[in-house]
């Protein structure tokens, strides 16, 4: 049995109305033409009914017509690139990405942060640099420890002078 005598069914007719108002949609076809076209869709039983539907008509037709044929006189697909080449003849490839810009730095100061919290050694430091809880965790430690937590601001004081550290917004805070 040839594929124009295949039956079709109500899918495959309403993909090939779908089609046309594509296509009517294009300005492809006239009111009229998609009028027609589209109750002999409706009608079509076969399909060598739908062909002639859209014989005068670009791409898209429907899928189950099969591939499109081609032209004797069709360029020949390209021929796929080798998959090494030299190092002479690569491409270098697209940054898929922008470089990340510089954080602005805070306005506020590594040193008078660290000089506060060894100075000060119960959090007044990171309540200079906007860490509000930070501060207020390191002050209830020294004051349930009895003054034995003042070696946690200490040491963070002295981190804050020999690396810097953040504010509370995520900027560097400046040298």
């Amino acid at each position: 049995m040839e594929s124009d005598q295949l039956r079709i069914g109500t899918a495959e007719r309403e993909e090939a109305a779908r089609l046309l108002a594509d296509h009517f949609g294009m300005g492809r076809i006239t009111p009229d033409e998609y009028e027609t076209r589209v109750t002999d869709a409706y009608a079509a039983t076969t399909l060598g009914d739908l062909r002639p539907l859209f014989h005068d008509l670009p791409q898209p037709h429907p899928g189950f017509f099969g591939p499109p044929l081609t032209p004797m006189y069709a360029a020949p697909p390209p021929m796929p690139l080798p998959m090494s080449t030299p190092m002479s003849m690569s491409v270098p490839l697209p940054v898929p990405y922008a470089p990340p810009m510089p954080v602005p730095y805070s306005y506020r100061s590594r040193t008078v942060a660290g000089v506060l919290q060894i100075v000060l050694p119960f959090g007044v430091g990171r309540f200079y640099t906007g860490q509000i809880g930070l501060g207020f965790l390191m002050l209830f430690v020294c004051l349930v420890t009895g003054g034995l937590g003042m070696i946690w601001p200490i040491i963070d004081g002295v981190m804050l002078l020999a690396k810097g550290g953040l504010d509370a917004e995520g900027r560097p805070l400046r040298p």
